[in-house]
């Protein structure tokens, strides 16, 4: 997990060195979902595409393996770095085992990062490649669904190799980014990053 330090660390970009962010395409608005749509819209995430001193790179990491539209799929006996590990799987909502797919997109997307020299990840949140913090534990269609603390196979990917990764959802960080970007942003008060807020606080309070 990225921790708001890393983010008031991160450099003052220019126009002509702006900074370098890796985004989840389909934050960034492409139609690269599962279903064929952007997965919703999310203007924490958009509102960066505005500015000069950024430079966003795009990638679906699913897409990458797997085309769109594709099968939604999962994590199984465990979370991102266990799929790396060799310890999980990756399987469709059909049973389909998407495991090696989904380690080659994550290898992808870690080559793109080094070759782009990415200094700030933000992806997208809960899903089984870019999940940050939260994940799914097995089928997100079951009848008792289960959220688990972890991350995706492409956000594990980037973790363990000292990328900087937070979500569409850390509202908190992306404030510090605005402010670290845009010297004229008056920065929200009172908002909180996913981890900090009541929801996650109450689901996994007894882990």
């Amino acid at each position: 997990m990225t921790h708001k330090n890393d983010i008031l660390n991160l450099r003052i970009p220019t126009k002509e060195n702006p900074l370098r962010i890796l985004m989840s395409a389909c934050l960034a608005g492409l139609t690269c979902g599962y279903d064929g749509t952007a997965n919703g819209e999310y203007p924490s995430a958009l509102k960066l595409l505005k500015y000069d001193t950024i430079k966003i790179i795009k990638f679906c990491p699913e897409e990458f393996s797997f085309g769109t539209p594709r099968e939604m799929c999962d994590i199984h006996g465990g979370t991102g770095y266990d799929v790396l590990n060799g310890k999980a799987k990756v399987l469709t909502e059909t049973g389909k085992d998407w495991t090696e797919g989904m380690i080659k997109a994550s290898e992808k997307m870690l080559e793109i990062a080094k070759n782009e020299g990415v200094e700030l990840v933000i992806l997208m949140d809960i899903s089984a490649a870019c999940g940050s913090q939260v994940i799914y534990s097995g089928n997100r269609f079951a009848e008792n669904k289960v959220y688990q603390i972890g991350a995706g196979v492409s956000a594990a990917q980037l973790l363990n190799n000292g990328f900087k990764v937070i979500s569409q959802r850390d509202f908190a960080s992306l404030e510090l980014l605005y402010s670290k970007i845009d010297p004229n942003h008056i920065a929200a008060e009172n908002l909180k990053d996913h981890h900090e807020t009541d929801w996650y606080k109450s689901y996994f309070k007894n882990q």
